[in-house]
């Protein structure tokens, strides 16, 4: 039983929207914002290994887009990828057996789904699929907020290909894994949980996207339910502290993960470092 980090490359996204209503003297000092007011962030995936399924969480934004849809986001550096730091660790993309997608939002499914000439197909072609029945439909039928980042070549050759199975419950059919939903990024955003070497290791998607989002009032603009963030984040991260959960962040450029703390300002960061130090 195995679980480590895949890094998938970095990529900018406007400091604001990220940040929600902080102010900018505040957010700036913990990522730095270019002249565009846009700030850098990881796309972090993780791969858990148990028995004879390998299991992949979320894609990164994959390569078929257009030089002008990458232009937005300044993709670097150019020589990380998805599929590169899975075969640095080991495996090929006929391994993966499973791939958990935390929700359909581009820069979390991209990687799933490869251009080959004029087709589009899955990546790992061996693999099945899995993201809630609801968020499906709320991604295949989006509102205008989201519209644009739920991309239907991203999502619709899932479906087409027959590898897509659809999520209901807290229960993962892999052991040591369980399933925690939140509502307030999106409609049915699976976190999933990790036991492993006694720890409990919580992948936290875009409900806490970096160490910098801990704090309660730090939630992003593209949140369709801001004021639920708030209340999720408040519940996970009574517990993480009250337990000493490991928080893994998908979106920090630095901090792999962390365990927190209850302190008199709230919940804050503890100790920080690699998944692989904490394990």
């Amino acid at each position: 039983m195995t679980l480590q980090t895949l890094d998938t490359g970095l990529f900018k996204l406007d400091g604001g929207a990220m940040f929600g209503v902080v102010p900018k003297p505040l957010w700036n000092r913990l990522n730095p914002a270019d002249e565009q007011n846009r700030c850098t962030w990881a796309m972090r995936c993780l791969l858990y290994e148990s028995g004879n399924r390998l299991l992949l969480v979320d894609t990164g934004i994959g390569n078929k887009q257009d030089a002008k849809f990458f232009g937005h986001y300044d993709l670097h550096p150019a020589d990380v990828s998805l599929i590169g730091s899975i075969e640095q660790a080991g495996y090929s993309t006929a391994d993966v057996t499973d791939v958990l997608l935390t929700h359909l939002h581009f820069d979390h499914v991209g990687g799933a789904v490869k251009r080959v000439d004029s087709q589009l197909l899955p990546v790992f072609s061996n693999a099945t699929y899995w993201v809630h029945s609801a968020h499906w439909q709320w991604a295949v039928n989006p509102n205008p907020r989201e519209k644009a980042s739920f991309l239907r070549e991203n999502i619709m050759p899932l479906q087409e290909s027959g590898q897509l199975q659809f999520l209901v419950k807290s229960e993962f059919p892999i052991p040591d894994i369980e399933l925690i939903y939140v509502d307030g990024h999106t409609e049915k955003m699976a976190l999933p949980i990790f036991t492993i070497n006694g720890r409990t290791v919580a992948f936290m998607a875009d409900l806490i996207p970096s160490s910098a989002h801990v704090p309660l009032p730090y939630v992003m603009s593209y949140d369709v339910r801001p004021l639920m963030t708030m209340d999720e984040k408040a519940r996970l991260l009574q517990k993480a502290a009250d337990e000493n959960w490991i928080l893994v962040f998908e979106h920090d450029p630095i901090t792999e993960a962390a365990t927190v703390e209850m302190t008199e300002r709230g919940v804050r960061v503890n100790a920080t470092g690699r998944l692989v130090d904490f394990l």
